[in-house]
Parts: C-alpha cells; structure tokens; sequence
C-alpha cells in the first residue's frame, strides 16, 4: 500500500506521496545494476584467457573502475544538487548499460579498459543521486530503515549476481555481458516511466560549510570523521573480500565451492542484518556509537581469520565479519544524509569518492602484503580497523545536526 509522510520544517509542511513506491524502484535500480555487475563474475576467467591477458591487465581494469568513480564522483555528486536526481540516476543507467554492452562486443584491449571507464562513472552517477533521492523522500526517522534497505539491496543483486551469470555461460561467454546489457534498459525504462523527481526538504542555513570550496568542506569537522571511517572501512573490506579466495586456497586448501559457499553466506548474512536489525540499532545506539561497535567487531573478527584453523570456525567468522562491515556504510551514509541539509548530493560524492578511494588501495597494499605472507593483509587491516576504532572514540554529535 501506498503511504505519504509528513515533514515539519520550521512552519512549512512538506507532503512527500508514494514514498514506499518511489523507494521500490530506486531500490529495484540498484539490484537490477548490482546483479547486472555480478554477472560478469564467473565468466571473467574465460575472457581473460581468450584474450591472452595477464593478471596485472586484469588487475588495473578493476582499478581503471575505481579510479574513474573517483574522479567523476565529486562532480556527479554537484550535479546531483544542481541538476535533479533523476536525470543522474537515468544517465548512469544508460552509461552502465553502455559499458557492458562494450565488454560483449569487446574484442581488443583497449575497449574492455573504455568499457570499465564508462563503468566507474556510471556508479559516480547513480550512487550519490539514489542516496540524495532517499534522502529526499524519507524523513530522518524513517531514513536508516530505507538506507539498509538500499544496502542491501546491493548486497543481495550482487550475491545472486554470479549464479545467474555461471547459467548464462551456456548461452556463450559473452551472454551475461548482453544480459547486464538489458537488465540496464529495462532500469532506464522502469526510471523513466515511473520515478518521479522528489521534492527537496529545504533547510535553513545553520553555518558557513556551504560557503567554503568543496576541498574546504570535506575537512569540516561535522563530515570528516564520517568520511576517514568510510576510507577505513571499505579499505579493510576491500582487502578482506579480494584476497579470501587466495587466503583460504593457501592457508585451509578450500576448493571453489566452498569459497563459493562462505562469500554467499556471508553476504545473505549481511544482507539480512541490514534489512532486520539496521534499522533497530540505529534507534537504540545512534549512528556513531553503531559505527564504533561494527569497527570494534570487524577488527577482532578480521583478526580471528588469522587464527582459525577449523571449517566451522572459518565459515562462521567469515559469515559474522560481514556484518559489521554491512552495517558500517549505511551508518555512515544515514549519518551523513542527516548533517547534509541541502547539499545531499555532494555529500553522496565524497561518500562515493572516499569508498572508491579504499577500493584502490586495499586490494592493492594488501596483494603486496600478501606475497611475503599471506596473513600479512589481515594485520594490515586489522591495524586500519583500529584506527577507526579511535577516531570512532573522539566522534561526537554535531550540535547542528
């Protein structure tokens, strides 16, 4: 059923209609895209070896992706703000559509690297524009619910992802390319057709951070607690998720099934934390104190990999540690989306900019880390993890949130 809420803001009243609706495209956007980029995971191997590529050539193809999210996403994030969220949210759509169509048609080098090009900047695009949108449509009590629903509808489309691409595979080893391909129209219709551009809460100016550059307001200290943590957090995950398969291949001789078997886990795990008890915590500890918990718990379980030497041990704490990390991000962005007031937008760049940076860097220091041990990665992060501890520690509640 359709529900409308109301905002007061000062005098004004604020009616936002069809919010559950709104929200079940946005997250429908998101799952359809995410299961679109899990696709193309089973079949990567195959490419690589058709083409005669190396593993640093496919190394930098996922940093190209990174890394062209990062630079495109402070400017999406601006645009978002001046140019509606909508019409980011289609473009990004239409750009992800385009780069796995590319990736399907691709048979030089080159285009595959113009294709995860036009992959990073369609995340720079849809990202801080889906986060605006919720932002938009919700109010600040009903926020968190919506932003772990978010979460995890990434978390799930990109756990179904690569087992609807493994059944493609049969239709030729291009075939989930072109599936991701659709699954991005049919997105762009569905946008186009039915998602109606929000009317924006507007907030009444309570400082001067809009009134400095965008390098000045990222140091502000009402955002850059949040924005160091979403640097920590998504580098010890990125570490963590990109070299378990090598991990657990070296330490415990798992086979593919059951690497298979703990990532999927852990990920419904997550991905079920995220929709039952997210929202929850948020209500009984606040943002900041969740955030300090989760870092807490993804340290010590980080660590725990490192010692483990049971199937039952390593498949339970690989399951929990996803947890805390699933909870960490949408913490981090719910808090953000309430101290943004007007600049949604720029705050869901620099939220995309910051997670883009630790998705460079982890699997990168950690991939050095770990050819002279292959526990190293883990302390490493475990060490990231307790810096975030300690900034989590001295973070307090802005008075102007």
């Amino acid at each position: 059923m359709l529900v409308s809420y109301i905002v007061f803001e000062g005098d004004s009243v604020v009616i936002a209609k069809n919010t559950k609706f709104s929200l079940a495209i946005l997250l429908s956007n998101l799952f359809i895209v995410f299961v679109g980029i899990g696709l193309v995971i089973p079949v990567m191997p195959t490419i690589m070896n058709e083409m005669d590529l190396n593993g640093s050539i496919m190394g930098y193809m996922v940093a190209t992706f990174a890394i062209a999210q990062l630079i495109v996403s402070p400017i999406a994030g601006k645009w978002t703000d001046r140019y509606g969220r909508k019409i980011m949210i289609i473009i990004g759509l239409i750009i992800f559509s385009l780069s796995e169509l590319l990736f399907g048609l691709g048979t030089a080098v080159e285009v595959l690297f113009i294709s995860r090009i036009l992959g990073g900047i369609s995340g720079a695009f849809i990202m801080p524009a889906v986060t605006a949108f919720i932002a938009d449509i919700t109010s600040e009590q009903q926020r968190s619910k919506a932003l772990g629903y978010m979460s995890a509808a990434i978390n799930t489309g990109f756990i179904i992802g690569p087992g609807i691409g493994g059944f493609l595979v049969g239709f030729g080893t291009r075939a989930p390319f072109f599936a991701a391909a659709i699954l991005g129209g049919v997105a762009v219709v569905i946008s186009l057709v039915f998602l109606k551009e929000p009317e924006r809460h507007i907030y009444e100016e309570t400082n001067t951070i809009k009134n400095k550059t965008s390098f000045k307001r990222i140091f502000a200290p009402i955002y850059i607690f949040a924005f160091l943590l979403l640097f920590f957090s998504s580098f010890s995950l990125a570490s963590f998720e990109s070299l378990f398969s090598l991990f657990v291949d070296h330490k415990f001789q798992f086979t593919p099934t059951d690497i298979a078997t703990f990532v999927t886990g852990g990920g419904l795990v997550g991905a079920i934390a995220q929709v039952v008890l997210f929202d929850w915590l948020t209500k009984n500890f606040g943002e900041i104190k969740l955030t300090l918990y989760c870092f807490i718990i993804s340290a010590l379980l980080v660590f725990a990999m490192t010692v483990v030497n049971s199937y039952l041990s390593v498949m339970i704490t690989s399951c929990i540690v996803f947890i805390g990390f699933d909870l960490i991000r949408p913490a981090l962005t719910t808090y953000l989306s309430k101290v943004a007031d007007n600049e949604q937008g720029f705050i869901g760049g620099m939220n995309s900019m910051f997670t883009s940076m630790g998705n460079i860097f982890g699997p990168v220091i950690g991939g050095l880390l770990f050819d002279f041990n292959f526990n190293f990665p883990y302390y490493f992060a475990t060490i990231v993890l307790v810096f975030g501890i300690i900034i989590s520690l001295f973070w307090r509640q802005p008075r102007s949130a």
